[in-house]
């Protein structure tokens, strides 16, 4: 196997349970149990072995019985329950893996919910940046940033989002930000609905004020920002600038700018391990320990990982139904254009592969191969089974593929 991202194309040798040695030379007995993995042999020739979950022991024959007990003391919600090590020092005695929307030790406290519509004359991208500013008295607002992509055929999202926050901003991908969600109090568990309308645009203070405003020290033109918030009273909620992220708000009599320092060029790199194909931009929702990781697409790629080409195709499956099929759902809730395309080809595979099959045994005839025709006939029979049956694997790899 050869390491990733070595320029150097060093590799390694993964061996084979039984064997061990830099290149698998090298015979040993395994003494773990069937349903672990037996890595090798330590120095004082005891096999070292991977235990399965709730298994434990220096084989792997000891079970631990504690996710075994009533669920109402484990984990709560569906979460998977998984032993702790026993050489951990730590008073828990299990983890709970919580599913989507849920939080906590035992997976008891629900996600915030956040349901965001976005109104149809908004032009959407690809994929959107959602970031998170949570309000700290005397210190700098903190800002977390996740991501999300778009179907084409829908224009809403669901975020479930387990951190306290209380302004949400939305960024399309060419640094179009909305107002989305403002709360004084944070509320835990909490279901929020916003519809985007253009009107919860951020403006960039270009469209606010003149060029020769815009062209002055940012010190001397901050204490002016008050300025678009009176002027345009009720129709403006927030602008920024290059540095800058401003909420316009009531105070007493006076509608005001309250802004905050924002990194409008700060970009969520994979680190150096970017599965992104073709050139693809790789991100994720948080530096450290990230949950989740996007590819941004060049021109006329597209899939999960770039890994699909709409250049140089005529009528290609992968230039017309990749854009369609929705990665992480299943095919009865996939679209219309999925679904008819799907029971096409199995129309198309029946009728394709009845019409060889009874043509191959019509033409495989010793009488009708004595001519150039009947082989030719017989030939094609077998082409035209063939050519049906890759059109089938064809179809199906692109579905799972992009699933």
């Amino acid at each position: 196997m050869t390491y990733s991202n070595n320029p150097k194309n060093n590799s390694f040798c993964q061996c084979n349970p039984g064997w061990s040695g830099r290149y698998c030379t090298i015979p040993y007995s395994c003494m773990c149990s069937s349903d672990s993995i037996c890595m090798g042999v330590s120095a004082y020739n005891r096999s070292v072995c991977v235990c399965p979950i709730n298994k434990f022991g220096d084989r792997c024959l000891l079970v631990n019985t504690i996710c075994q007990m009533d669920k109402n003391l484990t984990c709560e919600n569906g979460g998977q329950c998984i032993s702790a090590d026993e050489y951990m020092i730590s008073t828990r005695k299990f983890v709970c893996i919580c599913p989507k929307g849920y939080i906590g030790d035992r997976c008891e406290i629900g996600d915030n919910k956040i349901i965001l519509s976005f109104q149809k004359s908004i032009v959407l991208s690809q994929s959107i940046f959602i970031h998170f500013i949570q309000v700290i008295n005397n210190s700098p607002p903190m800002r977390t940033t996740t991501f999300r992509t778009i179907s084409l055929t829908k224009n809403s999202l669901i975020v479930y989002w387990s951190q306290p926050f209380h302004l949400v901003f939305i960024e399309l991908f060419d640094e179009i930000y909305y107002l989305a969600v403002i709360q004084k109090t944070y509320e835990r568990s909490t279901t929020i609905n916003k519809m985007i309308n253009p009107s919860d645009r951020c403006r960039h203070i270009n469209e606010l004020f003149n060029e020769t405003f815009v062209q002055m020290n940012v010190l001397r033109r901050i204490k002016y920002y008050h300025l678009p918030c009176q002027k345009y009273s009720l129709n403006l909620s927030c602008f920024y600038d290059d540095l800058h992220i401003c909420l316009c708000y009531d105070y007493g009599k006076q509608r005001l700018a309250n802004c905050f320092d924002f990194n409008h060029n700060m970009k969520f790199d994979c680190l150096g391990q970017s599965v992104c194909e073709n050139e693809g931009q790789c991100f994720q929702d948080i530096p450290d320990c990230p949950q989740r990781s996007m590819c941004i697409c060049p021109t006329c790629f597209y899939g999960t990982r770039c890994q699909f080409s709409s250049s140089g195709f005529g009528l290609s499956l992968d230039a017309i139904l990749g854009y369609h099929i929705q990665p992480y759902i299943s095919l009865i809730h996939q679209s219309n254009i999925v679904k008819t395309s799907l029971a096409l080809t199995i129309i198309f595979m029946v009728v394709g592969f009845i019409n060889g099959v009874l043509a191959l045994i019509t033409f495989n005839n010793k009488t009708i191969c004595e001519v150039g025709c009947g082989l030719y006939l017989l030939g094609s029979s077998i082409t035209t089974l063939l050519t049906t049956i890759i059109f089938g694997l064809k179809f199906w790899i692109l579905i799972i593929a992009q699933m």
